[in-house]
């Protein structure tokens, strides 16, 4: 059953967002983004039934990895337009944090070719004694690393929808066709009993 050239597809699709999900889990719990985190937890639970799905041949599994794909793609977008300070939107703002931490993002004290610092004076009220960074040498700012991997998500999430509405209708059209060819007769016994009844007759008649 199913056409192994999408369904293949679909769990390379799967197996990828759930290592790129778990990385990205990763340095949202090292930057403190507690809405990140609830967001990556619903997405790698979901990807886990997704591949389930696929591996089982269970269509309404795959439709619910389909439909929760769309939404990954929107909360993405959203990430992108947060960090860019797109439509308003502030990344100095603590909407991803719950107000819980002074943290933006991982990537802001550890982006490529940022200058580490360790805070010296004692008077300067740190959180959860995190060290001072100058980020005027990073190689690129966190709000695009952070822009980058939702880019990367809204990618995954795109290639995985269209494969999954491919294998759904591969695998309901399969399941319609053997439902024709009475894979599924609801009245097996009727057929079994039937030729020997009318032997029985004919026997009588003779």
């Amino acid at each position: 059953m199913g056409s192994c050239s999408g369904r293949c597809t679909l769990l390379a699709l799967c197996t990828l967002q759930l290592v790129t999900a778990l990385e990205r889990q990763v340095f949202d719990f090292l930057g403190y983004q507690w809405a990140p985190i609830l967001a990556n937890f619903i997405h790698i639970i979901v990807v886990i039934l997704g591949l389930f799905g696929t591996i089982q041949y269970r269509p309404r599994y795959i439709v619910v990895y389909a439909v929760w794909a769309a939404v990954w793609v929107t909360w993405n977008v959203f990430i992108i337009c947060f960090y860019l300070e797109v439509g308003g939107l502030s990344k100095d703002s603590e909407l991803l944090t719950f107000n819980l931490s002074r943290h933006r993002s991982w990537w802001e004290e550890h982006g490529p070719g940022c200058l580490h610092e360790e805070a010296a004076t004692v008077g300067l009220g740190v959180m959860h004694g995190q060290s001072l960074v100058v980020d005027a040498g990073c190689g690129m700012a966190y709000s695009y690393m952070e822009a980058l991997h939702s880019g990367l998500q809204i990618l995954l999430a795109l290639l995985g929808f269209v494969y999954g509405c491919y294998v759904v209708s591969v695998l309901t059209e399969e399941e319609d066709s053997f439902d024709f060819i009475g894979g599924f007769d609801p009245f097996p016994l009727y057929h079994v009993n039937e030729k020997p009844s009318s032997l029985l007759s004919k026997q009588a008649y003779l």
